[in-house]
């Protein structure tokens, strides 16, 4: 409860910091707060070179593959536990039995998840999270907003980092190191396997603050359709392989 409470004091001060004196006068009706947002952009993307990125590469370089991949279907089998609810929220039943058993499957037979079990008898992985349930409900995006540390975002995205935050079992955890230390590792495991990503913003952008904010915008709209974008969407085709495998949010590595 004390690591909630915290993340929303957290994300709370970021709002009023931003809304409050960050506006300025923006040609795009979706990001108001501009300044603010390729600010916020500059300091995570100096937080990733200087820090993230090399103790990724680190991760990755003492690190065992089917240690990294063991780790890496932990922490995605304690996310099934959040894919589960979102699905009931969204009254996907199907879907719901089917990352239910995910979890179940891993846990029981995966040892705590560390090996994809479900995988082997062909249970599909699916993604799904608060936001995607807040915009199956029809509560709007609202502007973009870029947060430190988290990145792209929105106040929907903002209270979707709250509520996945009370779906996960780790910020339960009486332990506030053993707490961080689990929310650090997944942080770095994540960066780690994703190290190979940003050639596509390096190659394709032009303007790396407009690539994240269309991507963002993009796939969120992808992930909340499933794929079945309105007739007359326009779907962020920069690579199509990145678009079905990197699914989540879009980070500013």
């Amino acid at each position: 409860m004390q690591q909630k409470k915290l993340m929303t004091q957290f994300v709370c001060l970021v709002l009023l910091s931003a809304l409050g004196g960050c506006a300025t006068t923006a040609k795009d009706p979706q990001d108001p707060f501009e300044g603010w947002n390729r600010g916020v952009q500059t300091f995570n993307d100096n937080l990733d070179k200087y820090a993230m990125k090399p103790v990724a590469k680190g991760y990755r370089w003492i690190t065992p593959t089917f240690v990294d991949r063991g780790i890496t279907n932990f922490f995605s089998n304690i996310n099934d536990i959040g894919v589960t609810i979102n699905d009931l929220l969204q009254f996907k039943i199907e879907q719901t039995g089917m990352d239910g058993s995910r979890f179940l499957v891993n846990t029981v037979a995966g040892l705590a998840g560390f090996i994809d079990v479900a995988e082997m008898v062909d249970l599909p992985r699916h993604n799904e999270d608060f936001d995607q349930t807040m915009g199956v409900w029809g509560v709007p995006t609202g502007p973009y907003l870029v947060l430190p540390f988290f990145g792209p975002s929105s106040p929907r995205g903002v209270g979707g980092l709250i509520g996945d935050a009370a779906m996960n079992p780790i910020s339960y955890l009486d332990n506030g190191i053993i707490t961080g230390s689990l929310f650090a590792l997944n942080a770095v495991d994540q960066r780690a396997d994703n190290l190979s990503t940003e050639r596509i913003a390096t190659e394709a952008a032009v303007d790396r603050y407009s690539f994240f904010k269309s991507a963002y915008f993009q796939q969120r709209e992808y992930l909340i359709h499933d794929g079945n974008m309105p007739e007359g969407s326009e779907l962020w085709d920069i690579d199509e392989d990145f678009n079905k495998d990197n699914l989540g949010p879009v980070k500013p590595y």
